[in-house]
């Protein structure tokens, strides 16, 4: 990847449960890879999580998790800036901010809310509707240069830029206007086992319709043997004919760092069979350290906890210097204990 010096990537991840096998090949491995050109700030978005009802105990459980995993992946609490949202108060503030530079409208075509609200029908809460002005603060704080964002995130990356133009419209350059960071070629864009039409998602129904970074070998394998294909019998590239296999071959690239091309002339023996149990294989040989670093890492809390306050604290300092700025524009006095 070629950067400008040191610009800034912002992410981050829901502590909502076990990442999936798309996460980490379709954004988590680009984080880590990322580390080399950019100053990258890595958050996990628990206050993201409180838009679905969760159990708090789960919760902080899930939180300590989701850091480990960052860690276990590659992601180097020396080299990025790795912290959780809820320590940077001016998250939660600015997006109440900005709140007054968004109209209605467009929150309310902002497709994810739709889908979000068919999913969680007893619980269509503000929160829920609002969730892009939290990802919009939590993007301007930072003075983002480029934000990695897939297919269901663009309309919220977009919004973001319309907030932030709009602001600066009004008040001067406050903030920089974040450009998206598109998945350079060859990033796998890992689809559901079961409904290869679909992206694979820790929220899908059936269990078989996704692998996720700390299943068990076996467990892997056994999705993966069940993983949809069709009755043609031909491995061949055809998204849109052979979604499945097509589904499959990627993986199997993206595991192994094959090209296409190699991936259809190692199958070209044309055996849906062997092609899912080698996918798995694949699968395996790269998850593997992964999970046995996972083990590691998220039995030593302290050490979780310390990384989480470290990153907090770098987090902070950048993003107060932001806030400070933005309260001056406003008109808002600003403390002198804050800042």
């Amino acid at each position: 990847m070629n950067a400008s010096p040191r610009s800034t990537v912002f992410s981050g991840a829901q502590p909502s449960g076990q990442l999936t096998l798309g996460n980490y090949l379709g954004a988590m491995r680009t984080w880590v890879q990322m580390q080399d050109d950019y100053d990258c700030i890595f958050c996990v978005v628990d206050l993201h999580a409180l838009t679905v009802r969760q159990d708090p105990a789960q919760l902080r459980a899930h939180i300590f998790e989701l850091t480990a995993l960052y860690l276990a992946c590659g992601i180097d609490p020396a080299r990025s800036t790795i912290f959780l949202q809820s320590h940077v108060p001016a998250h939660a503030e600015l997006a109440w901010l900005l709140a007054t530079f968004t109209q209605m409208g467009e929150l309310e075509r902002m497709t994810q809310f739709k889908d979000k609200s068919q999913q969680h029908k007893h619980n269509i809460n503000a929160g829920l509707f609002t969730y892009p002005i939290l990802m919009a603060a939590d993007i301007l704080l930072y003075h983002t240069h480029r934000v990695p964002v897939g297919e269901d995130q663009k309309q919220h990356l977009e919004l973001a830029r319309d907030i932030a133009i709009r602001f600066n419209g009004l008040y001067g350059p406050v903030f920089r206007v974040p450009e998206p960071l598109i998945a350079r070629d060859g990033v796998a864009r890992v689809k559901d086992l079961q409904n290869p039409t679909k992206k694979m998602s820790k929220s899908a129904e059936s269990e078989l319709a996704r692998v996720m970074l700390l299943d068990a070998p076996e467990a892997i394998l056994k999705k993966f043997k069940k993983a949809v294909t069709d009755a043609l019998g031909v491995i061949r590239y055809d998204e849109e004919g052979q979604p499945g296999v097509a589904n499959l071959l990627n993986i199997w690239c993206a595991a192994t760092g094959q090209s296409r091309e190699q991936a259809l002339a190692h199958f070209s023996h044309h055996q849906y069979g062997k092609l899912k149990v080698e996918t798995a294989e694949a699968v395996n040989a790269i998850l593997q350290p992964i999970r046995t670093r996972f083990q590691e890492l998220n039995a030593d809390r302290e050490m979780l906890q310390t990384v989480l306050a470290s990153g907090a604290e770098q987090a902070r300092r950048r993003a107060d210097a932001v806030m400070e700025k933005v309260l001056d524009a406003l008109g808002l006095p600003v403390a002198r204990s804050r800042f």
